[in-house]
This record gives structure tokens, C-alpha cells and sequence, in this order.
């Protein structure tokens, strides 16, 4: 297990690098001159010159990317180009607001999507099933801006039941979380869905019904069990998208976390800002999907069984 952690590990250093260095790229043949903007429209060619050489960007693409992964070998990822503060510090601030939203979008789209899958899946081809079907799939099709507009129009604006933007209380963060779990949620439902019903046509299931048991019981004991298995995955995957998909949900309601300092960034073109935030997102996302599959050998005994017959078979050979 340690040499496939250690593995796992050492390939996410050329996944780093290659996300980092696209990124790079991009934001180069983007539209947009942040010297210009930290100039503005009556800096004269001289000035101008100056602000683009101080931030460094008359230096050739590979200089900047060199330079860039020098410093975050150092744990330095540089300063933001318009308010010359240290990116750690920033992303130290509003990194735990993105994490709360994210925990709590995932809590609610777990407590809500499983029951709503399992639901679905024992009332198969009823019109229950038609109706959660076709609910998940409307939360998974329309945007989650629209519904964040639709849900501040009606209890925001009509009802007052809730505050518009802001999150000095916790009703700040009731808005912000229900529209950024409705996709998960559908995903996850649709996902349980699929997985109770391979399991309920297993032939253990039909053992179970034929020995007396109550459908109660072969429902929720048996089936669920192991239908959760592989929707662990799907939960980890989602979790790690939440993390790097609150930038319109941290923007429509003012959450200060790091999707509305990366869509900042973006506006402004912060080269160092927009560059953090990509690599410190996917770093988390690896790193959770990693973490996801050493849980599988933990959770699943086929898994370990399997581990377990390939070392054996390793050491005989040797």
C-alpha cells in the first residue's frame, strides 16, 4: 500500500507541471494587459514600460514559468499584481470560507441525494420514479447562477426570508449552500439509483427475500451496503468539484473564499492570483481523489483481496 501511495504521489508532479504551465500559456495569449490596468489610460509609454518590467512580464513565457515553479518549490507563491500582498496570506483568508461551503454543499447533497436515489430505485418505472428522474435531471441541466437568481428573487426579494448577499450570520449561508449542492445532489441521487438497482438484482438479494427477511431489512442491510460502495467515489468526485465550482455561487452572494478571489483575479488579470488558485484547486483535487481510492482498499474487501494476492504473488516469484 505504501508504494502505491508513493506512486500515486510521484504522478501527480508531471500533472502539476502540465496544468500549471497550460495555465500559464492561457492567461499569456488571453486578451488583456495587466500593466495597462495598473496604469490606467494617462500613463505615458515610459511608465507603462516600467510597471511591465517590475511585474516581470517582459521576460520570455519559460522565464515566468521557471520562476514561478522556483518559488512554489520555496512555498512562495508570489504576490498579487494590484494590492502587492503575499498570495498565501490571501488564500489563507478566504480558503476556509471555500471549504465550509463545500462541506456543507456536500453534506446537504448527501442527506437529500441518497434517500431521493433510493427512493427512485425501489419504485422503478412508476411514476415516482419518473418524477425524481426528471427532477435530478432538471438540477443537473440548468445552471447554477439561474437557480441562485430565481431563489433571490422569490425568498430574498418577495418573501424577505433571507438575506440577499453576505454571510455575518448563518442565515447568510443557507442561499449559497442549497444552490450549490442541487447539482451534486441530482448526481448523487442519480448515481444511487444506478447502484441500488444492480444490486438488487443480485442473486444474494433474491436468497435474502426467499429466506423471509422483510423487504426493510433487504433493502437498507444488504443492498444499500454495498450500493454505497462505489457511490463513495462518486461523493469524493463531487467534493472535490465543489471545491473548485463556488466561484458563481461565492460571486452571487458574496461569500469572500477563493472562487470569487479567482474570478477577481481573472477580471484584473492577476497572473500570480489566477496561477495559485489553479494549482492549489487541482493539488486538492488529486489529493482527494487519491485519498479516495486508498479508502476503496479499506472499504471494499475484493479490493483488499486482491492487493493482497498480488503481493503474495510478487514474493513467491521472487
Amino acid at each position: 500500500m505504501f508504494k502505491y501511495v508513493l506512486r500515486r504521489l510521484l504522478m501527480m508532479i508531471p500533472i502539476m507541471l502540465g496544468i500549471s504551465f497550460i495555465v500559464l500559456v492561457l492567461i499569456d495569449i488571453t486578451p488583456g494587459d495587466p500593466a495597462a490596468i495598473i496604469a490606467g489610460p494617462d500613463a505615458t509609454q515610459e511608465e507603462y514600460e516600467q510597471i511591465r518590467e517590475d511585474l516581470g512580464l517582459n521576460r520570455p513565457l519559460l522565464t515566468r514559468y521557471v520562476s514561478f515553479l522556483g518559488g512554489v518549490l520555496r512555498g512562495d507563491l508570489g504576490k498579487s499584481f494590484m494590492n502587492k500582498r503575499s498570495i498565501w496570506d490571501q488564500v489563507a483568508e478566504r480558503f476556509p470560507y471555500t471549504l465550509r461551503l463545500s462541506m456543507m454543499c456536500i453534506a446537504l447533497a448527501i442527506v437529500a441525494g441518497i434517500p431521493i436515489g433510493i427512493f427512485a430505485a425501489t419504485h422503478q418505472y412508476t411514476w415516482k420514479d419518473n418524477v425524481s428522474i426528471m427532477g435530478a435531471l432538471f438540477c443537473v441541466s440548468m445552471p447554477g447562477f439561474w437557480f441562485a437568481l430565481i431563489l433571490i428573487q422569490i425568498i430574498c426579494v418577495q418573501f424577505r426570508l433571507l438575506p440577499i448577499a453576505g454571510i455575518e450570520s448563518w442565515t447568510g449561508w443557507i442561499l449559497p449552500t442549497f444552490t450549490h449542492s442541487l447539482g451534486y445532489m441530482a448526481i448523487i441521487a442519480r448515481q444511487t439509483r444506478s447502484n441500488m438497482l444492480d444490486v438488487i438484482r443480485q442473486d444474494y438479494i433474491t436468497t435474502a427475500r426467499a429466506k423471509g427477511q422483510s423487504e426493510q431489512i433487504v433493502r437498507y442491510r444488504h443492498a444499500l451496503k454495498n450500493a454505497m460502495i462505489p457511490l463513495i467515489q462518486i461523493v469524493g468526485g463531487v467534493f472535490g468539484m465543489s471545491l473548485g465550482g463556488a466561484m458563481i455561487t461565492e460571486v452571487i452572494f458574496s461569500v469572500p473564499g477563493l472562487g470569487s478571489y479567482a474570478l477577481a483575479g481573472l477580471t484584473s488579470r492577476d497572473y500570480p492570483v489566477i496561477q495559485a488558485n489553479v494549482l492549489i484547486l487541482s493539488t486538492l483535487f488529486s489529493i482527494i481523489i487519491l485519498l479516495i481510492d486508498i479508502a476503496f482498499a479499506f472499504i471494499d474487501p475484493r479490493i483488499r483481496s486482491q492487493y493482497t494476492r498480488r503481493k503474495k504473488t510478487a514474493g513467491s516469484e521472487a
